[in-house]
């Protein structure tokens, strides 16, 4: 299918992928349904934990219901609908149904707590969200009347909220009403209001290339950014990862990971509606157990998950049988993958052809991935080639000249899957992608002369904890509000479970003291729980160079000796 090309003869780390198969010109709704008119009686999604199943005609029968649904509310091309839930059913329904009818899906973290949460509603300027009315211990009805205490005096629909100006319906799952809520059946049953016909004129008014969907990542400037992606980013990214696999509609895909993650909408859903293969949920969010029983008794042929499913995983088959005969393929990605996990999970998880996948979510979101028919050193050692389609050159980072294959610098990526844009951040946008159009990742990467990629640290000092992505100065800029700290620096250490954990130093202000105990309390509930430091540290100083740049490399390596996570540091990866 693909192939990666380089210059001739000049070996310098730059790939492009060359590929017999175009690129799909055509809308998310457009694709949904050329394939409920090829599968109409093949199932299409189960989510297990709720016990529904669906085959792809009902599945159009309920996403057609609740765009139109969403239309008799007003909702109409460009506005932005947010969703906050873990997965479930009614997340791929409206993931499907604003694509119809162009309203721009805004992803809210499960995690979000109501400081991140009132972040991403003002500066999307989110008109609709559709939520999930708890999560594990966050009451999320009880945290937006805290947002928006107006809403238990309005009607639904009729919402005025002071700190959330733009919030004009909230929808609740279940089937509880609550104040000032729609419920989702009541927006089921406002769809007689729109006739049927409607949904195929706002369908057709649609183009590819508009934006459709906004997945906020976090802020090296202290804020998230909004990646904003097209139709056309994120449904040929999800072709193009599931056909590498080998992927077809006789084919039930496993999603374990979170749908509000590239991973799971992307990867997961839309590359299985592009090739016709079931969407598989095992439960709400990750649970190995659950994850296991799902493939022995969905029949599951591929998995997808982050290292830390895995191992989880892994570990759970040391004490349980599970018959995972029909499992052949999967992905790991998400963070860098450990070697010999990949080798575990090719000997005693039967996924003889699992393949790795790197990317980020501002190109939507595979650059590199492994292939079938790669060697295991290739398979469980590197992220893989270069996608169809994509363009890939390392550069030196101070230079901005391209290094010689078997150099370490900067991953730069350029083609369709580049996003549109940071929402409503111009700044940041320029910064990210430049005059040349290439996506400047902050990855340091090395390329072999076959153009296969390692992922060897990063310019920016992001923590990846468990597939989520951290940047320390947004946990910074939260922990300065705290009244008794002065500075406070926040680095990545090693994890063996997570990749990396997050870990604070702090200097409190004189004649102040404050416990590590208190910190935490000081961020529960109002950032994500994966944010909140799992080590702190307090000092009087922090190691400087002469120009008075704080040095956390050396932040790191001494966290690492005193916190004895040399083994976790020595884990080899992909």
């Amino acid at each position: 299918m693909t192939s990666a090309s380089t210059q001739s003869g000049s070996r310098m780390s730059y790939v492009s992928g060359t590929s017999s198969v175009p690129l799909l010109g055509i809308t998310i709704g457009d694709m949904f349904d050329v394939t409920v008119a090829k599968f109409p009686q093949r199932e299409a999604l189960v989510s297990r934990h709720q016990n529904l199943r669906y085959t792809w005609s009902e599945l159009q029968w309920e996403v057609h219901l609740f765009a139109r649904g969403l239309m008799a509310l007003g909702i109409k091309k460009g506005d932005r609908v947010g969703i906050w839930a873990p997965n479930c059913a009614e997340w791929v329904i409206t993931q499907f149904a604003t694509a119809k009818i162009g309203a721009i899906l805004v992803n809210i973290n499960p995690a979000y707590r109501l400081h991140e949460l009132e972040y991403a509603l003002n500066q999307s300027t989110c008109h609709t969200l559709i939520m999930a009315p708890n999560f594990r211990t966050a009451d999320y009805t009880e945290m937006l009347y805290t947002l928006c205490p107006e809403l238990r005096h309005y009607s639904p629909g009729e919402l005025e909220a002071n700190r959330a100006p733009h919030l004009k319906h909230v929808i609740r799952l279940g089937k509880e009403p609550s104040a000032g809520m729609w419920t989702w059946s009541d927006i089921m049953f406002k769809a007689s209001e729109i006739a049927p016909e409607r949904i195929l004129e706002a369908q057709a008014a649609l183009e590819f290339d508009e934006p459709i969907n906004i997945q906020y990542t976090s802020g090296t400037t202290g804020n998230p950014k909004g990646a904003t992606l097209s139709h056309h980013n994120i449904l040929n990214n999800g072709y193009f990862v599931a056909s590498l696999q080998g992927l077809n509609e006789n084919d039930r895909i496993c999603i374990p990971v979170p749908l509000y993650h590239c991973f799971g909408m992307v990867m997961g859903n839309l590359g299985c509606v592009t090739l016709g293969a079931a969407m598989v949920y095992p439960a709400e969010s990750f649970d190995p157990q659950a994850t296991l029983e799902t493939v022995e008794a969905e029949h599951c042929t591929s998995l997808y998950g982050v290292p830390t499913m895995f191992i989880a995983e892994l570990a759970f088959l040391q004490s349980a049988q599970f018959n995972l005969t029909s499992l052949r393929t999967g992905v790991m990605a998400g963070s860098p993958c450990p070697i010999q996990v990949m080798r575990e999970v090719i000997d005693k998880m039967n996924m003889k052809d699992v393949e790795i996948c790197y990317g980020m979510t501002e190109t939507s979101p595979v650059s590199f991935q492994t292939h079938l028919d790669d060697t295991l050193e290739k398979r469980v050692g590197t992220v893989g080639q270069i996608h169809p389609h994509v363009e890939v050159k390392i550069i030196d980072p101070e230079t901005g000249k391209v290094v010689p294959r078997g150099v370490t610098g900067e991953l730069l990526t350029r083609g369709y899957s580049v996003m549109v844009g940071y929402w409503d951040n111009e700044d940041a946008t320029r910064k990210a992608i430049d005059s040349g159009h290439w996506m400047h990742t902050g990855d340091l990467a090395v390329m072999d002369e076959d153009g296969y990629a390692n992922i060897v640290g990063r310019i920016k000092d992001m923590i990846i904890r468990g597939g989520e992505n951290i940047y320390p100065r947004e946990v910074e800029e939260y922990l300065y509000t705290n009244p008794k700290v002065a500075d406070v620096q926040v680095i990545g250490v090693p994890s063996e479970k997570y990749g990396e954990e997050v870990m604070a130093w702090v200097k409190v202000k004189s004649g102040e003291s404050v416990t590590a105990e208190e910190l935490e309390a000081f961020c529960r509930g109002q950032i994500a729980t994966f944010k909140i430091p799992r080590y702190w540290k307090f000092v009087d100083v922090f190691p400087m160079t002469v120009t008075g740049k704080i040095q956390k490399y050396i932040m790191r390596e001494q966290s690492i000796e005193e916190l004895g996570l040399r083994g976790a540091a020595n884990i080899q990866t992909a």
